[in-house]
């Protein structure tokens, strides 16, 4: 993996700083809103026009790019990112946060595609899986980094807005200066919504309700933190915890998967989220407990993506996969543009306790869902399936190499 860091050093450390500015806005718009008497219900709203603008996004900017090309959409799209940040500091209302949530989700979409692109671009067949590998780490690297940085300056001054969108414009300089070409657009078939559901039924349940539990540790859990009254300092740590678990919990859940029924690993993992969530419900008011039920949550719900992946293509033929891929990114989407609402609503109505409350009804019902799934379907032969490769749900690029990889090993295997 350190040759693969030190091939593309610079795409690795573009998409690293991409991820701290994105990363801080989330939580610092959560402090901030808290600080402005926004209550949960409408940052619910704010928070989820990100996912709705980055649904938007994703479907749009392959047309864009085959239009005027990568490097011209990435910069453009980069410029209203970096404005959008500093128009945050300048309207300070729920309105003009949510157009400019809207506009950064649309924005980064495309700039993900360019970026995983460009990064994919560089990668062999001997090599994917070990990007792959080196994207996640680099993600949640950019992730943490970024919820240290809001103990910078005041969350009520200018000072991190600017300090975001610099963060965000200097990362485009080493991928557009990278020595590594840029890619060539490419027209992919797509599978249709129906012919996926009644392929992997669990996949589409799965990815629809992971959305939603994505959307609210991604967009809540900073606006939950600050409910509850924790310290800045304790926020950065609250969320950090979400995403340092998913490293740490990847590679053995996925070495599991690959030798047991994974609709098994799929109901344990979920099992043991609606556990920890319940226990932040039922022990809100320790601050340990609290931390556990964040970190759990994080370590199953983030590689839970890459075994609804996994699981999906177990069913598909190679030459549908990638496509696959393409349709569980949209689903997933859809319910990560609820998600932020409903979270929103259930925190006005029953308090911050709303928060937990929410994931740890998705979690059962994913895991109730694929206890049924089981009774309706065979399992296939561990020996039979593929390897599990490690996906986020930030962009669909890489989600796509993943089925590439998938279809190449299954056709190895025929």
């Amino acid at each position: 993996m350190l040759k693969v860091f030190t091939s593309s050093w610079a795409l690795f450390l573009g998409i690293g700083l991409l991820m701290i500015g994105n990363s801080l806005q989330g939580t610092l718009l959560g402090v901030r809103g808290k600080m402005e008497a926004f209550d949960p219900q409408t940052m619910g709203y704010v928070m989820s026009a990100y996912f709705i603008g980055f649904l938007g996004g994703s479907w749009m900017a392959p047309d864009l790019i085959r239009k005027v090309g990568y490097v011209r959409v990435f910069a453009a799209l980069g410029s209203l990112i970096s404005a959008a940040f500093i128009i945050y500091a300048v309207f300070v209302t729920p309105l003009a946060w949510a157009l400019m949530r809207l506009v950064v989700g649309f924005g980064f979409s495309g700039v993900y595609v360019v970026a995983e692109s460009w990064l994919n671009n560089t990668a062999t067949n001997e090599n994917r899986g070990q990007t792959l590998s080196a994207y996640m780490i680099v993600q949640m690297t950019g992730i943490v980094i970024g919820q240290s940085m809001l103990n910078f300056s005041d969350p009520g001054g200018y000072d991190l807005f600017i300090l975001m969108s610099v963060v965000v414009s200097v990362s485009f300089a080493p991928i557009l200066l990278s020595a590594s070409p840029a890619p060539m657009s490419e027209n992919n078939d797509r599978m249709s919504l129906g012919e996926l559901m009644r392929a992997s039924p669990l996949g589409c349940a799965g990815s629809f309700l992971l959305g939603g539990i994505f959307a609210s540790m991604f967009g809540m859990s900073a606006v939950y933190a600050g409910e509850i009254g924790l310290s800045l300092d304790q926020i950065a740590i609250f969320v950090s915890l979400m995403y340092v678990s998913a490293m740490v919990s990847q590679y053995p859940i996925g070495w599991i998967s690959d030798r047991v029924d994974r609709r098994k690993v799929i109901i344990i993992t979920t099992a043991v989220g609606t556990v920890a969530c319940a226990m932040g419900v039922l022990m809100s008011h320790n601050l340990i407990a609290i931390y556990v039920a964040a970190a759990v949550l994080g370590a199953v719900a983030n590689p839970l993506y890459s075994l609804l992946i996994a699981h999906t293509n177990d069913y598909l033929p190679p030459s549908k996969m990638a496509s696959a891929s393409s349709g569980l990114v949209f689903i997933n989407g859809v319910g990560a543009s609820l998600g932020p609402i409903i979270v929103g609503y259930m925190m006005s109505w029953i308090g911050p306790d709303g928060f937990f409350v929410y994931n740890c009804v998705l979690c059962a019902l994913i895991a109730c869902y694929a206890i049924y799934r089981m009774t309706q379907r065979a399992a296939i032969a561990p020996e039979d399936t593929g390897s599990l490769y490690p996906v986020q749900s930030y962009g669909p690029v890489f989600a796509e190499a993943a089925a590439e990889m998938y279809a190449d090993e299954a056709e190895e295997h025929d």
